[in-house]
């Protein structure tokens, strides 16, 4: 005998909860908007970060020396006519304080260090600033470091430097203690050197604040106005063509109303992943694409292995009953989806915690439609080949074949 938990008592609540949450997100879509990320938004996306000077570096020479940082220490590629192309190496491990790095870095001709941070500071995750060069030159270029001792600067403090400015937002980037802070501002598509100028603008309100000496620019973005509407217009086609496709797949595997079913249980979740992300004003920018992707296939691969038992059930269920024979398939599979997306919720979690950024974002919204999509493959395209199979009747091929008797369970019983 064949144990059945009545998930058909709980149709018709389920898909009043997701009219709900869905009309709550269209509000939010209406009053709040989405939170386009650059990739579709017109304009330019700054990350500074409040930080002060380990070392000045300048050079007086004739080769070309470009300097590099990255987790081990910093490096001095040495190029041009004239001069032996090689890099100099300074490892954090050979070189464990300020003074030890200024006194090795000015043993190489023509190159000029300078500690600006106490001489004992331990010499570690240096990083200059994007607004330099780096081609070393008689100016100084700065390398700052990430000072335990620096006051933490809060955003609303940040945010006073634009607060005349409606065009200029700003939010905290990263860890609070880290000080950095991303700064976007819109792009008309009216004057073609905007991206220079509003660099020029953010750096210069953030120096006049904190000094020349503790401004790093950590990376600048800027994306035009034809680009970006390009790209959003890819991304919707994207997104309905890979919704049609599936439609299609599952039209021939299965039958219409199953394929139906399908795509609207895939439609939930891509609503429900829009409405949170319209909720919590989550950047959206072609990672947030990439989870929704994501989703519709982890999705579509549990309605699909339900409705495998669907089918295969029909031929050996003895009822008259349709929503007997989905609700049996329905338990029959109700372990696999389960281990299924607890195994991939747990790798998912543990990008939300050890990432951060786009990827932190990512696993958010992967979390969220991970739950949605075990829920609709369930509830919503349940509910659906329910109602539209209200009036089935086994045929008289399939009666032949039904050898297996209903059990209900108590779960859920009626």
């Amino acid at each position: 005998m064949k144990k059945m938990i009545r998930f058909s008592r709980f149709f018709v609540p389920a898909v009043i909860i997701s009219v709900l949450l869905i009309a709550a997100g269209v509000v939010s879509l209406c009053t709040q908007k989405i939170n386009l990320g650059i990739d579709f938004k017109p304009g330019l996306i700054e990350e500074v970060r409040i930080a002060p000077t380990a070392i000045t570096v300048s050079y007086n020479g004739v080769a070309n020396i470009e300097i590099q940082t990255n987790a081990q220490g910093v490096y001095l590629v040495v190029s041009g006519a004239g001069s032996e192309n090689r890099t100099e190496n300074f490892r954090y491990i050979d070189y464990s304080t300020v003074g030890e790095m200024v006194s090795a870095m000015s043993k190489v001709d023509g190159i000029t260090a300078t500690a600006v941070a106490p001489e004992s500071t331990t010499a570690e995750g240096f990083f200059g600033s994007s607004s330099q060069s780096t081609i070393l030159s008689a100016e100084n270029f700065r390398l700052f470091y990430n000072d335990e001792n620096t006051a933490v600067v809060s955003v609303e403090e940040v945010r006073e430097l634009f607060e005349n400015d409606n065009e200029y937002s700003v939010k905290q980037s990263g860890d609070v203690s880290a000080n950095t802070y991303q700064i976007r501002a819109g792009d008309d598509g009216t004057d073609p050197e905007i991206s220079k100028k509003i660099q020029d603008e953010i750096y210069s309100r953030f120096v006049r604040k904190y000094g020349t000496e503790k401004v790093a620019v950590i990376k600048t973005d800027f994306v035009g106005s034809q680009f970006s509407n390009s790209l959003a217009s890819k991304a919707i086609i994207l997104v309905i063509g890979t919704m049609f496709l599936i439609w299609l797949y599952a039209t021939i595997r299965f039958k219409w109303d199953f394929a139906l079913a399908a795509i609207i249980a895939l439609l939930h979740d891509s609503l429900i992943i829009i409405s949170f992300i319209s909720w919590t004003q989550m950047e959206f920018t072609t990672t947030t694409i990439a989870a929704i992707l994501t989703i519709i296939g982890y999705s579509i691969n549990a309605t699909v292995v339900i409705f495998d038992r669907v089918r295969e059930n029909i031929r050996t269920i003895k009822t008259e009953k349709f929503v007997d024979i989905l609700n049996i398939s329905l338990s029959d599979t109700l372990s696999r989806s389960l281990i299924t997306t607890i195994t991939t919720m747990l790798a998912a979690v543990s990008l939300f915690l050890f990432t951060t950024g786009s990827m932190k974002d990512f696993a958010l919204a992967l979390m969220v439609g991970l739950c949605s999509g075990l829920y609709s493959s369930i509830f919503i395209s349940g509910a659906f080949t329910a109602l539209t199979r209200k009036n089935w009747k086994p045929s008289d091929e399939e009666k032949k074949t039904q050898t297996q008797k209903v059990e209900t369970t108590n779960i859920f019983a009626e």
